[in-house]
């Protein structure tokens, strides 16, 4: 992800940064990988509220993101695009695998549009293959490790 730096055009624009999202698929979400985000608006079962000051903002989906990938062992898959996801601050990547079915992951840096993936004991050492812990040599980079297994 690269940062994106204002010129100061204004002195609250002085120091501004944000992420460049060029990179991102301007396609909307994989409407079988979302569900309904409920708001509450700051009220509790009775409706009255119970939180001042919250409300408003944007309707948003939530997306369903698989973290674990071990019923897919050894299928590979390939990445179809890389999204934003409102609700999390992290990229999420829509694989479409062999077999058909698709899924989100979270996006690691380095993993582009076009690239196969695979989860399992013996895949390479790359950015977004999911391997058991013990597979994999010291010193590499990791991201959505879990700390139990399942």
């Amino acid at each position: 992800m690269a940062i994106k730096i204002y010129k100061p055009t204004s002195p609250g624009r002085r120091f501004q940064t944000s992420i460049d999202r060029s990179g991102l698929s301007k396609d909307g979400p994989q409407k079988s990988l979302t569900s309904p985000r409920p708001r509450s608006g700051g009220r509790n079962n009775r409706g009255r509220i119970t939180s001042r000051f919250r409300g408003g903002g944007h309707k948003r989906r939530f997306r369903l993101v698989d973290f674990k990938r071990h019923d897919k062992s050894d299928i590979p898959a390939k990445v179809a695009s890389i999204e934003y996801d409102p609700n999390r601050s992290a990229h999420i990547a829509l694989l479409n695998y062999v077999d058909g079915e698709k899924r989100y992951i979270l996006a690691p840096n380095g993993l582009a549009v076009g690239d196969v993936l695979a989860a399992g004991e013996s895949v390479d050492i790359r950015p977004g293959n999911a391997l058991p812990i013990y597979s994999i040599p010291l010193g590499t980079q990791i991201h959505n490790i879990e700390m139990t297994i399942g």
